[in-house]
């Protein structure tokens, strides 16, 4: 126990080191890149450093298998130089067995990592990009999918307007059922509503199908005033890429937030697959840094004397970086419904601790 608890320590201790230096290096970085795509809005240093602290959180949820087998690597190294490994087996433990402690620190920050960091970097990225389109004076769309169906709102120098549908014969989004567009002024004041059966989505206006529309202005009827059409256009800044990329932005939405946005999407009829996909790749990243630290320590765990140290980080290095991208191949042919959801979730972490798993013992039975 106490040789486990000095394990923890010095993992700890490489983790943080490692990470400290990694969040200076982003921190500088990004700061700078703020200040670039600022370039022409003048802001101040301490809203280009909100922004990029806004920026922070994303960042080191994303680079957390990397700082995880570094920080192992860093470990083992350190250890062998020393010779602490030589005299861990030397009173009877193996160098499996001397991995206990790094492998539950490192299943402990994964479950932090989905439990705390991830709705904390969904909020501040969301914060950032809702900041950094007033900054830029872009145009506020948004879209949001709940039990009543998908909303949208679009803006212009002319107003907003919002849209609601209780449906959608699209899996992407193109076209909606049973809409209602209420127009807006500048000033807030509602000036127009259709009712429409379809709104489909074309390259810059959304094409209604037997659509009424009321004027609600004060000094008009609207029934009386009102207007039927069986086809009619409607100006929109809103493309078929900017709704896919909403919902396709995983990062700002917390995965206490995803089993409902499921749901609400199956009943919008929207496909569901890259955000269940998402939600199983989250709860698996506890097992995926897990591998990390197996893989950091397969490569690592012999004494220095036997040379070739600096090939053997880099094989750790590459292994992690090669699962790394297998991980993410996989979540995306689970996306494309190619793969079973908890396969493509589950496979890559239980597969690079099995791989991991077969070069300790046979570096141990070496």
């Amino acid at each position: 126990m106490i040789l486990d608890r000095y394990f923890a320590r010095r993992f700890m201790q490489s983790f943080l080191v490692i990470g400290g230096i990694f969040l200076t290096l982003m921190i500088l970085i990004d700061l700078v890149e703020q200040a670039r795509r600022f370039n022409s809005e003048n802001l101040s240093f301490g809203k280009l450093l909100h922004l990029t602290l806004l920026n922070t959180p994303a960042a080191i949820n994303e680079m957390l298998p990397l700082l995880v087998i570094l920080a192992t690597i860093a470990l083992f190294i350190g250890m062998a130089r020393s010779s602490e490994l030589v005299v861990t087996r030397a009173i009877g433990r193996s160098g499996i067995r001397a991995l206990f402690a790094p492998v539950t620190l490192a299943l402990i920050i994964g479950a932090m990592a989905v439990a705390l960091l991830n709705p904390i970097s969904a909020a501040t990225s969301e914060e950032y990009w809702r900041l950094s389109g007033a900054y830029k004076n872009q145009d506020n769309s948004a879209l949001s999918i709940t039990r009543e169906g998908v909303w949208l709102r679009q803006g212009s120098i002319n107003g907003q307007s919002v849209i609601h549908a209780r449906g959608t014969t699209a899996s992407d989004a193109l076209e909606l059922t049973r809409v209602t567009i209420i127009t807006f002024s500048p000033d807030g004041k509602p000036t127009q509503q259709i009712i429409a059966d379809k709104a489909r989505l074309s390259s810059d206006s959304w094409v209604l199908s037997n659509a009424k529309i009321w004027s609600l202005a004060d000094d008009v009827n609207p029934e009386g005033a009102a207007e039927v059409h069986e086809q009619i256009e409607i100006p929109t800044t809103l493309t078929r890429q900017r709704i896919l990329d909403t919902l396709s932005q995983q990062g700002l939405i917390s995965i206490y937030d995803l089993p409902q946005l499921i749901r609400d999407l199956k009943e919008a009829g929207f496909s569901t697959k890259q955000y269940e996909v998402w939600l199983q790749v989250e709860l698996a990243r506890p097992l995926f840094l897990m591998a990390m630290v197996m893989i950091g320590a397969a490569f690592t765990m012999r004494h220095v004397r036997f040379g070739g140290t600096g090939i053997a980080v880099l094989s750790a290095v590459l292994l992690g970086f090669a699962i790394y991208f297998v991980r993410n191949f996989a979540q995306i042919l689970g996306e494309n419904g190619q793969l079973p959801i908890l396969v493509a979730a589950w496979a890559p972490p239980f597969a690079a601790i099995l791989l991991s798993l077969g070069l300790l013992l046979h570096a141990e039975d070496g």
